[in-house]
């Protein structure tokens, strides 16, 4: 009986390390990842359409020293495409990130200076009439 459960131990602290990540991806000594990114997501911003229709732009922001990508979180019922306009520079789209219904946070530019204004546009992949609801960190 002292055999199984010591197998069992040893079995379940060999899945909790392999659930961490492998060394290489440790974060470098006196950083903590999760504090950082809890900060830049607890700034978040909400956008609310009533009805999702195409899309729309949420905005217009400006980036802050609190996060150095732009996030956006979709909380709709339905999956939708989202890119960033810096407004100051263009009228069009960086790219398009698909996001998925209820989605985490997903990055939709990347390494963007700090006081850049911008907007986000949102286009759904068909019409819709439930609201269409989001959250940005930026």
């Amino acid at each position: 009986m002292a055999s199984s459960v010591t197998r069992l131990t040893v079995v379940t602290a060999a899945l909790s390390l392999l659930a961490l990540g492998s060394p290489a991806q440790a974060a470098a000594p006196g950083s903590n990842l999760f504090a950082s990114a809890a900060t830049c997501y607890g700034g978040a911003v909400r956008s609310y359409f009533d009805q999702g229709r195409s899309g729309g732009d949420a905005g217009p922001y400006r980036t802050t020293t609190r996060c150095r990508d732009i996030n956006v979180r979709n909380a709709s019922q339905y999956g939708v495409n989202a890119c960033v306009i810096f407004i100051d520079r263009t009228g069009a789209c960086n790219y398009r990130t698909y996001l998925p219904s209820g989605s985490n946070f997903i990055t939709v530019a990347t390494d963007v200076r700090d006081g850049v204004r911008f907007k986000v546009r949102f286009e759904t992949l068909r019409y819709e009439v439930e609201p269409l609801i989001a959250y940005h960190a930026f």
